[in-house]
């Protein structure tokens, strides 16, 4: 790799989802998960993505393999987190920085201790030898052709209890060649003032150039981030939603919605805030969370107004009662008793798939009436761009487009009993089979298909029933599947919402399904990307 210059590259919007941000309770990220969130990063314009710990754990290890074969980011730059050096070694002889090196990262980013007590109590070494490994380590990866960022964790608890040391570490990370030095709110505990009184202050003694880590656990990440701002830092790292360890991290969405419309400074591409909704939601469709509905900006309430003052006020102005226009960032102010609701956004999606439904009302409003029953029964659209789009096409046609007519489909599981054969499974084998009878270019097919689950039964069993039809569909593959019970009933009686990514070798696209089993939803979501896929191949329907 060549040696990375180091330039005045103006602000710095660090987004660290994959890292940081996959330490929320109840994420648990899978490597085409990462891989799919930092495309969405990537479009939405952030300037880093940090993906992860290289040589800690095996995924993070197989995401940055991957990213180099799978990524093309157009926007960002990939950054590889680690740690100094350790106690008494060479930076040259550390395996966990040759890891880094490794990676093919062309930004390292080191947490190093900045508090006194950490570094005596947690480290185990004195205070001389951790700003010796802050030093060594910075050179070593410079030396290496890396850019260098340092995160001082516990930064503003250690200022406290020793302001000294705290800048001894930001001037050693400084003069050594980090290129950003990251004061972090580990344990999140600050709040506004004190963080611009210290940015401030830690600015003027060390001329390095500062970025801020903001934890939540007082609620003011985004207001500490800010803060910061003011004060001189030029470097911000978020998380998508604010998701991270504890009550989370500062929010990319609303820091950035600050910075753009509030601090009018440009820090992403031209075009990209009109995203940050539709990415927002994508994202948490990803990490299998639901999206906060009261999230400023992006919210699906954010811009919502009831019956009343608010809503007769925004007849006459909008402007009265929101501080921006929601389109602005890619979401709709809805009248809670009005059916206009939706609309920009499907128009949005629209124009970016290649529609312009702006110029046919009609078919807009079928468009915009079809989602929202659709959602009503549980569908989400926000990252399954594919049904979506189909949905469209069949408005835009006034039918559905079809390559095959379905007769009917099945699904068996088998238990096994308990023999003795197989004692490491922890009891008896479950058989899945399935059955698709179906008619396709005038031909009926009947095919069966055995699986892991029903669900890869179903896969085979269509697969093979549409084999020597359309042989486009050898280079489909499933790639990724998520199930989420939907809210509004219990136990066995609820919704299920099925997710499923599939990919023909240069593309990936989603789809959705929703019904009262699994099985069934995902056959509704296999369906989408099945017909989705032929699309792509340049196939037109036949049924």
């Amino acid at each position: 790799m060549t040696e990375v210059s180091r330039t005045d590259d103006g602000f710095h919007v660090f987004d660290t989802t994959l890292r940081d941000g996959a330490q929320r309770e109840g994420i648990n990220l899978t490597v085409a998960d990462k891989l799919a969130i930092a495309r969405h990063l990537d479009e939405f314009g952030v300037g880093f993505i940090e993906g992860g710990w290289p040589g800690a754990n095996p995924r993070d290890t197989e995401f940055f393999a991957r990213a180099a074969d799978e990524l093309d980011l157009r926007h960002a730059q990939l950054v590889a987190f680690g740690a100094t050096r350790r106690a008494g070694g060479r930076a040259a002889d550390d395996p966990q920085l040759a890891a880094l090196v490794n990676s093919g990262a062309p930004v390292v980013t080191l947490v190093a201790k900045s508090h006194d007590r950490h570094v005596e109590l947690a480290l185990r070494t004195t205070l001389d030898e951790n700003l010796e490994m802050v030093r060594d380590s910075v050179a070593y990866l410079r030396a290496q052709g890396r850019r260098v960022f340092i995160d001082c964790e516990h930064f503003f608890d250690g200022y406290k209890a020793n302001r000294d040391y705290a800048l001894a570490v930001v001037r050693a990370a400084h003069e050594a060649g980090a290129d950003v030095v990251v004061l972090c709110d580990t344990n999140g505990g600050m709040l506004p003032g004190g963080v611009r009184d210290i940015v401030a202050d830690v600015l003027a003694a060390t001329g390095a150039r500062l970025g801020i880590h903001a934890q939540d656990d007082t609620g003011c990440a985004v207001a500490n981030t800010l803060a910061a701002v003011d004060a001189g830092a030029t470097h911000v790292q978020c998380t998508a939603n604010g998701y991270g360890e504890r009550v989370g991290n500062a929010n990319l969405f609303p820091v950035v919605g600050a910075l753009e419309l509030k601090y009018d400074r440009r820090v992403l591409p031209a075009g990209s805030l009109a995203e940050m909704t539709r990415i927002s939601h994508a994202i948490a469709e990803l990490v299998n969370l639901a999206p906060s509905t009261h999230q400023p900006y992006v919210g699906h309430s954010a811009f919502a107004h009831k019956a009343g003052l608010h809503a007769s006020a925004i007849k006459v102005d909008p402007d009265l009662y929101q501080h921006i226009d929601p389109e602005t960032v890619g979401n709709t102010m809805r009248m809670l008793v009005s059916d206009m609701a939706g609309r920009a956004s499907v128009e949005l999606k629209g124009k970016e798939l290649g529609y312009d439904l702006s110029t046919d009302r009609d078919l807009a409003g079928r468009v915009v009436a079809k989602v929202k029953e659709q959602e009503n029964l549980g569908y989400t659209y926000e990252s399954a761009d594919a049904s979506f789009e189909l949905l469209l096409r069949d408005e835009v046609r006034g039918s559905r487009e079809r390559f095959y007519t379905l007769e009917s489909w099945r699904t068996i599981s088998e238990q096994g009993g308990w023999g003795s054969s197989r004692p490491e499974a922890g009891g008896g084998f479950t058989g899945n089979e399935a059955t698709v009878k179906l008619w396709a270019k005038g031909e009926r097919r009947i095919a069966t298909g055995e699986g892991n689950g029903p669900v890869d039964a179903l896969d085979k069993a269509l697969r093979t029933a549409l084999d020597g039809i359309y042989p486009q569909l050898a280079k489909l593959e499933l790639v990724d599947y998520k199930v989420r019970i939907l809210e509004g009933q219990h136990g066995t009686g609820s919704k299920t919402r099925v997710l499923i990514e599939s990919t023909d070798g240069t593309a990936a696209w989603s789809t959705v399904g929703v019904a009262d089993n699994v099985v069934a939803a995902s056959w509704l979501a296999l369906e989408d990307a099945y017909t989705y896929g032929l699309l792509r191949a340049g196939l037109e329907p036949s049924e």
